[in-house]
């Protein structure tokens, strides 16, 4: 997803983090310098916790504690609760317990040394361990892995991320704040007038710089966050495999979805991250999952078609992402339509 900017006065920043794109839009240009500082920071005291790809991040330690209690950060027990929390509100389709299933498809390294790698890898299909074998107290900060299972957390921990990193530079700054984390976006603070104009699109990147490919929109984000997930991005080849990064905890195996993108808008960034990987899990039928839990949502078939359910914004620049125009719980009859 890109961002574009109200010319007088925001201003953007990108660089390249937690193995992905950054993005940083303040609508104070007088503050981006500082506000660049803070996230940062942030994003390198978040991998250092969370990195699956680092031998010395408290993440890969757990490895290694075989089932016994390891007290943690507060940082890190922040993330697996909102990794637990994603498994419980999915019925487990994003599950933190994929890490050696992501190791056995061969991405177990930054993803660019992955795209990098030819040799052959062997698909076995391998329900995951399951997040209720992870014990985390919150009260003690101390967090139980059994042994042999490896965590993941990068299904929720982008997402998760942007949320804090928003919050706290919005309220330090005391401007409105756009924080995107390889798509994953999250604003807080006051919006510019017509919202944060986001384009959603399979091929992910800046609106000015990536120019439109297949089905896309561009929405105006008010609140919350805004996520998309999909197959298009994030895929290699590995001995004759097409392989990617969306992971079916019930195969360990890339999932094979009906959906090539999936966009959801939610109160945090979190959430709708969640609700988007969830989506290509789930497969056939998750608009109308998505519409139970009344999320505004944008859904993209494998063949193009583009199905939105309630909420989401029809007309070509849309009236805006809000959370309250979410329709209540219990919401019926998705609607069809074309991308804007």
């Amino acid at each position: 997803m890109g961002t574009q900017l109200e010319p007088r006065t925001s201003a953007a920043t990108d660089w390249r983090a937690l193995g992905t794109g950054v993005r940083l839009v303040v609508t104070d240009r007088a503050l981006l310098d500082s506000c660049s500082l803070l996230l940062a920071r942030h994003l390198a005291e978040v991998d250092a916790a969370c990195s699956r790809f680092r031998d010395d991040s408290e993440l890969a330690a757990l490895d290694e504690s075989a089932g016994r209690p390891v007290r943690v950060s507060p940082l890190l027990a922040e993330a697996l609760a909102v990794a637990l929390h994603a498994a419980g509100t999915t019925d487990g389709a994003v599950d933190p317990t994929v890490g050696s299933a992501m190791d056995a498809i061969g991405y177990d390294r930054d993803f660019t040394l992955v795209q990098e790698d030819d040799r052959p890898v062997r698909l076995n299909v391998k329900r995951v361990p399951g997040w209720r074998t992870v014990q985390l107290d919150r009260a003690t900060g101390t967090v139980a892995v059994p042994a042999g299972v490896r965590l993941d957390l990068g299904a929720t921990a982008k997402a998760w991320a942007a949320d804090k990193a928003a919050a706290m530079l919005a309220e330090t700054a005391g401007c409105g704040v756009l924080v995107s984390l390889g798509g994953d976006t999250a604003v807080a603070g006051e919006p510019p007038a017509d919202g944060w104009q986001i384009r959603i699109q399979d091929i992910t990147g800046p609106v000015e710089e990536t120019p439109a490919q297949g089905p896309y929109a561009t929405v105006g984000l008010h609140s919350g966050g805004l996520a998309t997930s999909g197959t298009a991005a994030r895929n290699w080849r590995r001995g004759g495999q097409d392989l990617h990064h969306i992971v079916d905890p019930g195969t360990g195996l890339p999932v094979r979805s009906s959906w090539r993108t999936v966009s959801v808008a939610a109160a945090t960034c979190g959430e709708a991250n969640a609700a988007t990987t969830a989506a290509l899990v789930k497969g056939a039928g998750a608009e109308r999952w998505l519409t139970r839990r009344g999320l505004p949502a944008r859904l993209v078939s494998q063949q193009g078609l583009v199905i939105t359910t309630p909420g989401w914004p029809t007309t070509p620049r849309g009236a805006g992402l809000r959370r309250s125009a979410a329709p209540p719980r219990g919401a019926t009859s998705p609607h069809r339509g074309t991308a804007a």
